[in-house]
């Protein structure tokens, strides 16, 4: 029987991997800008991808959601540009749950053929992956126009004479119509390009509530407006019509959640949601992100998960809840496997990137996530967040390569990185919709140093920069190293306050801490100082001595990413002392020989 291993998630747009075209055109359309298919994930670019030190791809954006390009060829009703953002649209504003997106297919009559021919050669690379599912909302003009047969579309049964129905799928403002928001701040759709639908008007009678759950006829700007709430049973006044989860149930298996919910009753959106869920599973998805779970209640997930899990008792569930104090519940009683952990240590991490922040905070962080720490996935980039090369986080790619060692090593937890960090893309482009920093999610756009890379397809980073290469070098050996050290999914404990007791000239720019098995022991240092060289003697507490079981005056040290540096770790009265000397940047793994 395998050890079991980290995880390491490469989130990855289709529409942007494969995209050659580099015009970038600011609200360009496929034909100026260029997009990227299913087809572009070759077995050559899956095994790249896979070298790199990756065991997930997340394909974001699969799911058809609403775009700016005539499909009616397909039997696909035209989207409004009033009420989609960008022009390639938001991947979380889904217009029909049992296809894919037209836009990813080189033929889109058989869309999902295609994606079913990609899930095969993931498998075939000996990767997994998982996809989107968006619970909280639907697109504005959701149409199921391939649903399987009993299946009804959303909506299609709501009483929309009242505000709220239990088994509603939407809300509704009765005998009101749906206003498009007032544009502001210069914006118009498609930056005003010419569109024989953008006329300020989109019908919808009576109007729903939006995804954020405003309940205006005429949402903001700043709403989704491109969405509509999905209703679980939760009135307006916010009282639960459906059954409360007993709190003892944290602590039980998904079986038995599966089996409390058998027998109750629950909202029809619900029950729409799982057999979406299973429907993805069937085709041989292995897991899912789900957008935004925190705006959903946590019976649903234990009802979600358990059917999942009873299914495929390994998907991989993650999700994106921004609370902490929400964490324990929608692990234990919703039954995550996993949620970002973005409001504890990405926000540290990013702050000491910047240089505002002290490296003190991330222990804290450790030791108040300790008995979850295995299910809060960390990462440095995502498609919500900037690009850590963008000016407006840290501009310099280089600075995200102790804070990748941290990530990645600090807990037993999942890694993800976002498609294109391995070769430092700043975001810099004006695609449309949105603004630079984020690598648009919105907009036909090439990503250019990702493009450098992919190099025609030959996915080699024939055209990549030196920088780039050793860039994206370090982050095979990082990833590599992480999915096979089984130190990382053992012990951890930190020796950073230790050694800023202890220790002259060291200080709140470093970070130490040690992660050990039975059969590997590890020292980590980074140095978050894009400046300073620092030199100190770093200390092993005596209580880490002892657990080691260390009884010889000297152990061999040498750093396991590059087999570059060796040093020696001596006792000396119980105390272990390291001669460590730390370029800017730099991080070593020392492993005790």
């Amino acid at each position: 029987m395998s050890k079991p291993h980290k995880e390491v998630i490469y989130q990855v747009f289709p529409r942007l991997f494969g995209n050659t075209n580099s015009t970038n055109k600011p609200w360009g359309t496929i034909e100026e800008n260029g997009v990227g298919t299913f087809s572009d994930f070759t077995p050559e670019a899956l095994n790249k991808i896979k070298a790199l030190g990756v065991t997930y791809i997340w394909y974001t954006g699969v799911p058809h959601h609403a775009v700016i390009r005539d499909y009616t060829a397909q039997g696909i009703s035209n989207d409004d540009p009033d009420i989609v953002k960008g022009r390639a649209g938001s991947p979380y504003a889904v217009k029909d749950y049992y296809n894919v997106n037209p836009d990813l297919a080189d033929n889109p009559d058989k869309r999902l053929e295609e994606f079913k021919a990609l899930v095969a050669r993931t498998h075939d690379a000996g990767l997994k992956l998982i996809i989107d599912i968006v619970p909280n909302h639907v697109a504005r003009n959701y149409e199921g126009r391939t649903n399987p047969e009993g299946v009804v579309d959303f909506g299609a049964s709501d009483d929309t004479t009242v505000v709220f129905k239990k088994d509603n799928n939407f809300y509704y403002n009765p005998d009101t119509s749906f206003s498009v928001p007032q544009w502001e701040n210069g914006y118009v759709p498609l930056g005003g390009t010419d569109h024989y639908l953008t006329d300020g008007k989109f019908k919808e009678e009576p109007s729903k509530w939006t995804g954020n759950g405003s309940r205006l006829a005429q949402p903001n700007q700043n709403d989704w407006y491109e969405t509509v709430k999905v209703n679980y049973g939760i009135d307006p006044e916010g009282i639960k019509h459906f059954d409360s989860l007993p709190d003892s149930y944290a602590k039980e298996n998904f079986e038995k959640h599966y089996q409390f919910w058998e027998a109750k009753e629950v909202p029809d959106s619900w029950k729409k949601f799982r057999d979406i869920a299973l429907y993805w599973l069937d085709m041989g998805v292995d897991g899912f992100r789900f957008d935004m779970a925190e705006m959903v209640p946590v019976e649903f997930w234990s009802y979600m998960n358990s059917a999942i899990k009873m299914k495929n008792d390994k998907a991989f569930l993650l999700a994106e809840v921004y609370q902490p104090a929400l964490y324990r519940d929608y692990l234990h009683k919703g039954k995550m496997d996993y949620l970002y952990d973005k409001v504890e240590l990405y926000d540290s991490l990013k702050h000491v990137m910047q240089g505002h922040g002290w490296t003190d905070h991330i222990p804290v962080v450790q030791e108040g996530l300790k008995d979850i720490e295995h299910q809060m996935l960390h990462f440095l980039e995502n498609h919500d967040e900037q690009r850590i090369a963008s000016p407006e986080f840290a501009g310099d790619a280089r600075k995200g390569m102790p804070a990748m060692v941290v990530s990645a090593t600090i807990s037993t937890s999942p890694t993800m990185i976002y498609f294109g960090q391995e070769v430092g893309e700043p975001g810099a482009e004006d695609a449309g919709f949105g603004k630079p920093s984020r690598t648009s999610i919105f907009d036909y756009v090439g990503v250019p140093h990702l493009q450098r890379w992919v190099n025609n397809h030959q996915y080699d980073g024939g055209q990549s920069t030196e920088e780039e290469k050793r860039l994206r070098d370090f982050y095979s050996r990082l990833l590599n190293f992480t999915i096979n050290a089984n130190a990382l999914m053992g012990n951890y404990e930190e020796i950073h306050f230790y050694n800023k007791e202890h220790t002259p000239g060291y200080d709140h720019r470093v970070l130490s801490y040690v992660r050990w098995s039975e059969d590997q022991k590890l020292i980590i240092i980074a140095n978050f100082s894009a400046d300073k060289t620092y030199s100190f003697d770093l200390k092993l507490p005596a209580d880490i001595v002892k657990k080691w079981n260390l009884k010889e005056s000297a152990y061999a040290a040498e750093d396991a990413l590059y087999n570059e540096r060796r040093t020696n770790l001596k006792l000396i009265e119980g105390i272990g002392h390291l001669s460590v000397e730390l370029n800017p940047l730099e991080s070593l793994i020392f492993e005790l020989q």
